[in-house]
């Protein structure tokens, strides 16, 4: 394999120079000396442009507002530039360059998005010294010590990944249960909260553990070359007994994805394990080498489902739990967290969004959070969409679990208490949110006549405006069977 990467001298500094000279022209002398002064360009690697600045706030800024104008004006100067990457410098006391501790690709339209902010950070040389809730692995990278196995939220979508990982992280050295165990799910769902469990429990066991987030590796790599190290970072992957590697869908370039390709045959056929995760299936992967596809597609394939309701509250009461230890004045009520649950139906981070938001009106209003207040304040994480077509059989289903009776029961002619109050609330819902008429209500409720299912619901109605608990109650099934 032939890799190529081009010298911070010759033509490639003269081409950056050209760049500085359009951008200081399109944008004027005080914004270029603002903004762009300092931008460095370290080398060009297989059509990708990476430069480097000596602050986060400054990448963060261009990132934010020159993207484009960096991509167009490095593709007149440099060529066919497919993609730019933006990194942060550090200072060390050595001369040679160091792998930086944030990088994130910024790509044209057409491409794949850029990936999310990593959760780990790359710690070299004279880097900061990692915060308490950081652990380092054996490639420096941070591992953040909250993300274990024992914190990780079980349910239906995620227990078949959680088992996997599981396994593979106490497997002893040199045992491959499943190799490679690739793990693919949507944004938000847990995988990196795995990935990084695994990671944390193998090195607790003695295990040799790299942990790379893709743009990570891809920077890494890109680092040996130029400091011309590149056969010393091939043997350190090449050592280790377990490699994870997060987002693999950003993985560009074809020099970087042939070397990765190869470290992943060498670790196997030496019997070491391999852990990766993406967005979806391998085989859909269409930017990724088609060998490594195959590769990664050959060992264990687990989904991490979309978070279903149960989890969701699971979740959701997790995090408000934490919050409450830090603020011990502020409560939710179960019915709102059952609301905030059943709306928010993305992923857990917006489940953390929902829990700061509800945290935020608490302490800088002063009241207490009621459901009117927890709906305003999670109004923009609710998915826009048409309104839910209620069905009388979901409402049935959704009053049975709310008043601990079975749906059979509602549908019986048992007449106690504790099955006529669920029963005609059902019935008067039913009314409310369907177009069904009374008698094709009473049909549905095991056969009844129409005037019961007016009784029922003249009843509701009545009691509803009397009485504050039922009224609440009654609404906030109607949030959730509508939402």
């Amino acid at each position: 394999m032939t890799e190529t990467i081009a010298p911070l001298q010759g033509s490639l500094g003269e081409a950056w120079d050209r760049v500085r000279r359009r951008l200081r022209a399109e944008l004027g002398e005080d914004v270029f000396s603002s903004w762009f002064a300092r931008v460095e360009i370290g080398g060009l690697v297989d059509s990708v442009a990476y430069l480097t600045v000596p602050t986060r706030f400054l990448k963060s800024w261009l990132e934010a507002h020159y993207a484009e104008r960096l991509q167009v004006n490095c593709q007149a100067e440099l060529g066919a530039v497919n993609g730019v990457i933006l990194s942060v410098r550090q200072v060390s006391r050595d001369s040679a360059p160091a792998p930086v501790r944030e990088t994130v690709a910024v790509r044209p339209r057409s491409a794949v998005a850029a990936p999310a902010a990593a959760s780990a950070e790359i710690r070299h040389g004279e880097a900061a010294m990692p915060c308490e809730r950081d652990i380092v692995d054996a490639c420096g990278t941070l591992l953040d010590r909250r993300l274990t196995f024992e914190n990780f939220i079980v349910g239906k979508s995620n227990q078949l990944a959680f088992a996997a990982a599981e396994r593979i992280a106490a497997a002893p050295a040199g045992s491959t249960p499943y190799n490679p165990l690739y793990l693919h799910a949507g944004v938000g769902l847990g995988k990196t909260h795995l990935l990084q469990a695994i990671a944390q429990e193998a090195r607790r066991q003695g295990k040799r553990v790299a942990y790379f987030t893709a743009d990570r590796f891809m920077y890494g790599f890109v680092a040996a070359l130029k400091s011309q190290t590149a056969l010393a970072f091939k043997e350190k992957l090449r050592g280790i007994d377990l490699l994870v590697v997060d987002d693999v869908q950003f993985i560009q370039g074809k020099s970087i994805q042939q070397e990765f390709g190869h470290t992943i045959n060498a670790l196997i056929d030496a019997g070491k394990q391999i852990v990766v995760a993406g967005d979806r299936l391998a085989n859909d992967l269409e930017a990724l080498d088609e060998r490594i596809r195959s590769r990664l597609g050959g060992g264990l394939v687990v989904e991490v489902g979309d978070l279903d309701e149960t989890l969701r509250g699971k979740i959701l009461g997790g995090r408000l739990a934490a919050l409450h230890a830090a603020h011990p004045n502020f409560h939710v009520n179960p019915d709102v967290v059952a609301y905030v649950a059943c709306v928010v139906a993305t992923n857990g981070r917006d489940l953390d969004g929902a829990a700061n938001r509800l945290l935020a009106h608490a302490t800088l209003s002063g009241q207490a959070v009621t459901l009117e207040t927890a709906e305003a304040a999670i109004r923009d994480l609710v998915r826009t969409r048409e309104p839910r077509r209620v069905k009388i059989e979901d409402i049935q289903k959704l009053v049975a679990t709310r008043y601990n009776v079975s749906r059979a029961d509602i549908l019986s002619e048992r007449r106690t208490a504790a099955v006529v109050k669920p029963r005609q609330i059902a019935m008067y819902l039913s009314k409310a949110l369907t177009p069904r008429s009374l008698p094709e209500i009473g049909r549905r409720f095991g056969g009844r006549d129409h005037t019961t299912v007016l009784h029922a619901v003249r009843k509701i109605e009545k009691q509803i405006t009397e009485d504050r608990m039922l009224h609440d109650e009654v609404d906030l099934l109607k949030r959730m069977l509508q939402e």
